[in-house]
């Protein structure tokens, strides 16, 4: 029933959209019908292990808005501040930046913050961030409410060079 339901939304959906006068290739980023309108969805959270003396962490996840949002907000008592950053390459030059505006969600779309990429950015550390803890953070959105996340502190995969 579950299954006939979220595909019978998905269906409404692309129809809406096309309806719409939107692009045909547009229902392929059809909202996901398992992440409702006006919610976000987290997964995949952890943060990397600190070594002794770092004052500085960083964390990750997968976020998935029900409807168009923005993270705008990161706040935690394991810091004394936490920021939503971006890396970007330019002019072969890796840097990273606050995003002051937040970090856009475009609906249906997962957002995955990674290392590498965009992160969470705890600064101030009060105490290391130790493999086998737990990080507790929360979340603020533009329009969808506060979320409580509690991320797995570990070290990262292992990534296979040889391709």
């Amino acid at each position: 029933m579950k299954r006939l339901f979220a595909l019978t939304a998905l269906s409404a959906a692309a129809l809406t959209l096309v309806a719409c006068g939107q692009p045909a290739e547009k229902t392929a980023e059809v909202v996901d019908a398992t992440v409702a309108p006006g919610t976000v969805q987290v997964a995949d959270a952890w943060c990397r292990p600190t070594p002794n003396g770092a004052k500085a962490g960083g964390c990750y996840l997968t976020l998935t808005a029900g409807s168009d949002d923005r993270l705008v907000n990161v706040s935690t008592a394991l810091a004394q501040s936490a920021e939503v950053h971006e890396m970007k390459m330019e002019n072969g030059v890796m840097s990273m930046a606050h995003l002051h505006d937040g970090l856009p969600l475009p609906a249906g779309t997962p957002v995955e913050l990674k290392p590498g990429g965009n992160h969470i950015m705890l600064m101030g550390l009060r105490d290391p961030l130790v493999d086998g803890r737990i990080a507790s953070f929360t979340l603020t959105f533009e329009k969808a409410g506060p979320i409580s996340v509690h991320a797995a502190i570990k070290q990262p995969p292992v990534v296979d060079s040889e391709e």
